[in-house]
């Protein structure tokens, strides 16, 4: 599997689709092939299922981290100075998570003269199965709303179908059939198609897109609970 070769690359999607959950797949998979990794989460928009929320796991494997708002304590849109090295910091590659709608696409303009000096991706990611991705013109429609606000052009999509503990393979199966009518409608390449780790043998050989194996990092605390069987068990584990 090929890994982004550019210094910055823009991860994007309306909100639901699972775009966080990528990115933080993405930066730690990066950050094990032995290159000098960043993430820096742009969600300005929901408080929740945002990537630092992962800070320990991703800088466990090596993934400096980077948010905005106070280092997440704020529900403000304060971004930080140091985020302007991503942009001078040519032996590092670094992802941004951008805020998961049009909006928050649009906190990307305020840093238009420093993309303009890098190499960057601009990755939109797709779910068949949310309702506001459900046709190839509400994906155009939103793509091309997240482009206007943030002044970009979207580069490729990630197709990151999945029903959450519902998935099946047929559900997968069908997903990446979606997301490559969907490419070849828009003229864009299908860069990944995302399957949960558990049924990436099962699946290899038989997608369009590019298998993305990913573990599932961003699950909340009740969930975690209900998975181990104690209502305290997450805790326990902090």
């Amino acid at each position: 599997m090929i890994l982004p070769e550019k210094q910055i690359t823009i991860i994007s999607g309306h909100y639901g689709t699972g775009k966080t959950e990528f990115a933080v797949n993405l930066a730690i998979r990066m950050a094990g092939s032995n290159r000098q990794t960043a993430l820096v989460d742009l969600d300005i928009i929901n408080p929740y299922f945002r990537s630092y929320e992962r800070c320990r796991e991703l800088e466990s494997a090596g993934v400096k981290v980077y948010v905005t708002s106070n280092q997440g304590t704020m529900d403000i849109p304060a971004l930080p100075p140091d985020i302007m090295s991503i942009f001078v910091n040519a032996g590092q590659q670094s992802l941004i998570d951008l805020g998961g709608d049009p909006v928050g696409a649009r906190v990307l303009g305020y840093y238009r003269p420093q993309l303009e000096q890098v190499d960057f991706d601009f990755w939109f990611v797709i779910n068949q199965r949310r309702p506001e991705n459900a046709t190839v013109e509400q994906i155009r429609h939103c793509l091309q709303l997240t482009e206007a606000m943030s002044g970009r052009k979207v580069t490729g999509l990630i197709n990151n179908t999945h029903l959450g503990r519902e998935t099946s393979a047929e559900v997968l199966l069908q997903g990446d059939m979606f997301a490559a009518s969907v490419a070849a409608e828009l003229n864009l390449p299908l860069i990944y198609t995302t399957v949960e780790r558990k049924f990436a043998a099962e699946l290899s050989g038989h997608l369009i897109g590019t298998l993305f194996p990913i573990d599932l990092y961003m699950i909340k605390p009740w969930e975690l609970s209900e998975e181990k069987g104690g209502h305290f068990a997450w805790l326990l584990e902090k």
